[in-house]
C-alpha cells in the first residue's frame, strides 16, 4: 500500500482548514504523530498522511439523517 504524504498547505486545500488552524489546533488534539503525521528525519517538517486522515474523518462522518446527541451519541430519526 502506498501512501500518500502531503504537506501543511496542501493538506489545507483538501479538508478545508486554514494552515494555520491544522498546526495550532488539529494536530495538538485530533491528529496523531506517528497515525497522521510524521517528522521526517526529526526536522520542522511536518508531513501528513492522507489515507489515514481519510480513513479516520470517514469513520466519523454523520450518517445521512442522524442527529447528534449531547453525549457523543446519534438520533437516527
Amino acid at each position: 500500500m502506498s501512501l500518500t504524504y502531503l504537506t501543511t498547505e496542501e493538506l489545507s486545500q483538501r479538508i478545508k482548514y486554514n494552515p494555520r488552524t491544522i498546526r495550532q489546533v488539529l494536530m495538538n488534539s485530533v491528529l496523531i504523530e506517528g497515525r497522521h503525521y510524521v517528522r521526517p528525519f526529526s526536522q520542522r517538517k511536518i508531513l501528513f498522511i492522507w489515507e489515514h486522515i481519510e480513513e479516520d474523518m470517514a469513520q466519523h462522518m454523520p450518517v445521512h439523517n442522524s442527529i447528534p446527541m449531547s453525549n457523543g451519541g446519534v438520533c437516527y430519526g
